[in-house]
């Protein structure tokens, strides 16, 4: 079998799962994103080297947390924690020099990295009227327009390197055309999908090309810290759960924070 017809088989099967887990209820969408944190953290922690069965076992903890609905975590003030993570591992992207972190540095990078950033996705489908899944098929389709169309304008018109340095393929011209094109989906998906008004689609169709654009940098980091072109193998044609959904992760904190203000 061509390394061609692998990737697009398993990308069908990816696209397939996900939607109908996400859009047949909030049971079957922690399900199958309880499953990929799981995934997602030993693929982390082989990156970072931090103990595996550590991770591992953070993150059933956390799984078993969010099916537990009378547990009352503090969203709000984990998101924030995970948001000030998040900016300090963006900043390691503006040195040159290999981070030397500590076992508890690295325990934190993964508490923010991971858990933080899953547990924001988990939760940006709920609004005072319940579980909203065209929510989070909104930014998906937000994320694969704007992947899509920076790749194409990028290849077409890209001239001025964005990070070359961490990903020597990725443009400026390609990050402002996958923003623009972002933000025609969200003027498309206001029509269909009305969880959300207007201003908040096109405001995160922006963070989508910012920081997805900023999240798919930061996980080129750490595999290229670690020496390695996938986080994975269990996609594939694909990599890692990570290579597929770090754009996605990234945003999370951004978007839940949004929502929060408008």
């Amino acid at each position: 079998m061509s390394e061609t017809v692998k990737r697009t088989i398993s990308g069908v099967i990816y696209i397939v799962l996900l939607l109908s887990a996400t859009l047949y209820d909030a049971l079957t969408f922690k399900i199958l994103f309880g499953f990929f944190m799981i995934v997602a953290a030993y693929e982390f922690a082989k990156l970072i080297q931090l103990s595996k069965y550590l991770c591992v076992g953070l993150s059933l903890v956390a799984v078993a947390a969010i099916f537990q609905d009378r547990i009352a975590l503090p969203v709000q003030t984990l998101v924030i924690i995970t948001f000030l993570i998040l900016l300090a591992i963006t900043a390691e992207l503006f040195t040159t020099r290999k981070p030397n972190r500590s076992v508890p540095i690295k325990i934190i990078l993964f508490l923010g990295y991971i858990l933080g950033t899953f547990l924001a996705f988990l939760h940006l489908p709920y609004t005072p009227e319940g579980y909203q899944p065209q929510i989070v098929i909104g930014i998906l389709i937000l994320v694969w327009t704007n992947d899509t169309f920076a790749y194409i304008v990028g290849k077409k018109f890209g001239k001025h390197k964005l990070f070359e340095r961490i990903s020597p393929k990725k443009t400026i011209e390609g990050l402002l055309g996958g923003i623009v094109f972002a933000i025609i989906a969200s003027l498309v998906l206001n029509h269909f999908f009305t969880s959300l008004n207007v201003y908040i689609w096109i405001a995160s169709a922006i963070f989508v090309g910012l920081f997805g654009t900023l999240g798919d940098l930061v996980e080129s980091h750490f595999k290229r810290e670690a020496g390695v072109k996938d986080s994975g193998k269990i996609m594939p044609g694909h990599g890692g759960i990570l290579d597929r959904l770090d754009s996605i992760l990234f945003i999370s904190p951004f978007l839940y924070i949004i929502f929060q203000i408008l």
